[in-house]
């Protein structure tokens, strides 16, 4: 039966009149479509009729920050992508309507007529949707993988998948950077909480479930049709397998057992036939993935069977050896199909242009990559009079977005993740019980839902009012309290008057993303919730710990502290989740989907060696388990690597700060121009206010290293005059990037050769004219070292 594409909706011809939607002739395409509907509109047939700079053009992915659809009209690029940190129009906060407009706007500007009968082969969009379509403001923010793989519940992330796919297809885009199948078995990485677990057969379970959420089942009415989008299995592969836990590192081993571990869930996301695959940064023995043949064509096409689009990383084919972001025919010569260039997009179109024609890469490799290019769009309907993003079923469907529906599968999720590991007898909660919620992430929905949550590292300037509809921790147990005959109260430094039933203390990671989420070890250093835990028991008051974080770290003085003690992860937007555990309304059914370690400095942990908890551990809601007392050693609390240069309001014991000659102890006092005074970010005068008078300069030296340094900072009011840091004799401007951050709050800066040519033992800061600036924290970062500036 002939078909007919309409919005995602296909009708049968001989049928059209009995499928709702569809007693509607389809809207008539402009004479910018792919082709006349006599016309052959199949990959092959598009492919003979495309000319050489367009075909190029389709393996050219750059992000919506550096292009606009002026420019994808004159390059007609294939694909588009937003990063993280990118949204509509430069702003990461743009209202959903914003990204419909937009994507209209690239979709007209792709299907705009072309001169001698050549086809417009619309772009498709791509979003890094890792849990929910979290970029945008008003999505349904899911549980991220960590908490997933703790349900073991893969109707429940396929029924994830499913409902992020139509919040995609509302806003209008098509494609989706998910799901991560990495195996982590280091969780000093700072991805961890993107994998689902350190068993590879869990991750497989999963991974296919998400695929088929997001893409539909092949063979089955409404694959990739309307409400699904193409999925990614990322990254391929051992991207949680680096020496270390570094992000992007190396992979070292013997290939097959590597295989057995980190390729082994692609089988099962290609058998859930899922539409591309991303390659990963880390090298494998040596050797960068982008540029690796023998494993992007050997074994993901030629042993593993995959036959769909491979896409690569932010700028990852530029980190191959005798690669450049602009210049890397060495990726598409090993089996790269599409290059994620975000900026550099121009340079790499020339380049790609001049090496085909130049015989560099054989128009055949070139015509392969693009043919995957476009049987992905022909498998999203691209090419059977699919119409433009707000003009489908589901474009600018805004009850959709964050609906009720959607929230009430995630609220379901993060019950589920929950995993109990301690209880002596404080749980589940008593009906009518007094409560006191304390710490400072009980009412911080940007802290429980981490990063990749509206921009790429989460937390930050970002507020409750970013999350429309979401609801915290705190609001969760406050509804059940009072749904229970009880009350609670909000005390974030446990300073609430009268003497509660029982305390529950919430603390845990700050936000945070890829690399900046690396750690040396897994001792968590945090001691707010420590402190309340310590107090609540001087009172005699039982307390509950409700941990959030991305990975299991050690945590030994929390869990001796604490009463019972609930690893909630990341739960996201619907912290009502933990509330349901807590007071009994759903089972304690979550199992750890990662050993819990020991010790804490860091080794790794994949098994009951070295495990205070292993994989597969979880208490029921019922269960009266205490814990013995566990050790409370560990060396990494005190040992002064000269990592930290400032954190807590104290300087590093190898560090000094000076205003010229004035010597500022723990970075307070003034003189020369400088004034450095205590104030409050977490905890009292953690942080600092560094005044500077007109030329006046700041100087901290210490340890001698290559590393990278890390800087928590906030700017108030923009400086009026040049602004510069100079580390050995370079000095870098970095007025411009203070100015973008006036008013956001605190912001992380990454300062690396990159920018500063080189790092050493000294850092000065200088203002030419009056300027204030805040710091919290102060560190030197080796995993850092070799990636761009930011602030």
């Amino acid at each position: 039966m002939v078909q007919i594409r309409f919005g995602r909706l296909a009708c049968g011809v001989a049928g059209i009149a009995l499928l709702a939607g569809c007693n509607a002739a389809p809207e008539p395409r402009a004479a910018s479509a792919v082709a006349p509907a006599a016309q052959d509109n199949s990959p092959e047939a598009l492919l003979a009729r495309m000319s050489l700079k367009n075909k190029v053009a389709q393996l050219v992915m750059p992000d919506i920050g550096s292009i606009t659809p002026k420019d994808v009209r004159k390059y007609r690029f294939g694909t588009i992508l937003n990063g993280g940190n990118s949204g509509p129009y430069g702003d990461d906060k743009a209202p959903a309507a914003d990204w419909l407009k937009l994507a209209d706007e690239y979709w007209e500007a792709s299907t705009a007529p072309l001169p001698k009968g050549e086809p417009a082969i619309p772009a498709v969009w791509a979003t890094d949707a890792v849990h929910g379509h979290a970029n945008v403001i008003g999505a349904t923010v899911f549980p991220h993988n960590v908490a997933l793989g703790a349900t073991g519940d893969a109707d429940l992330i396929r029924r994830i998948g499913a409902a992020t796919a139509v919040e995609i297809e509302v806003t209008g885009i098509d494609w989706t950077f998910a799901p991560t199948i990495a195996v982590a078995r280091d969780d000093r990485w700072g991805r961890t909480y993107e994998s689902y677990s350190e068993d590879p057969a869990l991750v497989s379970r999963m991974g296919a479930a998400m695929v088929e959420g997001l893409q539909g089942r092949p063979g089955e009415p409404g694959f990739l049709g309307e409400g699904k989008v193409a999925a990614t299995a990322k990254h391929f592969f051992g991207d949680g397998g680096t020496a270390q836990g570094v992000d992007q590192g190396d992979v070292n081993g013997d290939l097959k057992e590597l295989m057995a571990i980190h390729a082994a869930p692609y089988p099962a996301a290609i058998g859930a036939g899922v539409a591309s695959v991303m390659a990963s940064f880390n090298s494998i023995n040596g050797s960068k993935m982008h540029g690796n043949g023998p494993l992007l064509t050997g074994e993901l096409r030629g042993n593993l069977g995959f036959e769909g689009l491979v896409v690569g990383d932010w700028n990852g084919h530029g980190q191959v050896e005798g690669c450049t972001n602009g210049d890397c025919p060495q990726a598409l010569l090993a089996g790269l199909d599409v290059y994620m260039v975000p900026e550099d997009w121009k340079a790499l179109h020339a380049s790609l242009l001049k090496q085909v024609k130049n015989g560099t890469i054989p128009m055949a490799r070139l015509d392969e990559a693009v043919l995957r290019v476009l049987r992905l769009k022909q498998q999203l309907g691209i090419f059977d009079g699919e119409v433009k993003p707000s003009a489908r079923a589901l474009g600018g469907k805004w009850d959709r977005l964050g609906s009720a529906e959607h929230r009430a599968i995630a609220r379901e999720a993060v019950a589920k993740s929950q995993v109990l590991l301690k209880n002596a007898g404080v749980l589940p909660l008593k009906a009518g019980a007094r409560i006191e919620v304390a710490g400072l992430a009980a009412d911080n929905i940007p802290q429980q839902a981490g990063g990749w949550s509206v921009t790429w590292q989460g937390g930050g300037d970002l507020t409750a009012a970013d999350f429309p509809g979401a609801t915290s921790i705190w609001a969760g147990i406050a509804a059940a309290a009072k749904a229970s005959g009880g009350e609670a109260v909000l005390a974030p430094n446990g300073s609430a008057a009268g003497t509660p039933d029982v305390a529950i203390v919430v603390f845990g990671e700050e936000p945070y993303a890829e690399f900046v989420g690396d750690r040396k070890d897994l001792a968590f250093r945090d001691e707010e919730g420590l402190t309340l835990l310590k107090a609540y028991r001087a009172r005699g008051i039982p307390t509950v710990a409700v941990f959030l974080s991305g990975r299991p770290l050690w945590v030994n003085r929390e869990l001796n502290a604490a009463d019972a003690f609930v690893a909630a992860w990341l739960p996201g937007s619907e912290g009502a989740g933990v509330a349901d555990v807590l007071f009994g309304a759903r089972p304690a059914t979550g199992r750890l989907s990662f050993s819990w370690p020991a010790q804490c400095d860091g080794t790794p942990v994949n098994g009951p060696q070295g495990a205070l908890f292993p994989l597969g551990y979880g208490l029921d809601l019922g269960a009266n388990a205490p814990l013995a007392p566990m050790d409370e050693t560990c060396a990494a609390l005190t040992a002064d690597t000269g990592a930290v240069w400032f954190a807590n309001g104290k300087l590093g014991m190898q560090v000094q700060a000076v205003a010229d000659n004035a010597l500022l102890p723990d970075l307070r006092g003034g003189g020369n121009g400088i004034t450095a005074t205590g104030v409050d970010r977490k905890a009292q005068e953690d942080a600092r206010r560094i005044a500077f008078a007109p030329g006046a300069k700041l100087t901290l030296t210490g340890p001698d290293s290559a590393a990278a340094w890390r800087i928590t900072y906030q700017v108030t009011a923009r400086p009026k005059g040049p602004v510069t840091v100079m580390a050995g004799g370079k000095a870098l401007d970095i007025t411009q990037g203070l100015s973008v951050a006036e008013g956001k709050g605190w912001r992380e800066m990454v300062l690396t050769p990159a920018c500063l040519g080189t790092t050493g033992a000294k850092l000065t800061f200088a203002s030419k004219s009056a300027f204030t600036v805040q710091i919290s924290e102060i560190a030197r970062d080796e995993v850092a070292a070799t990636a761009e500036c930011s602030f």
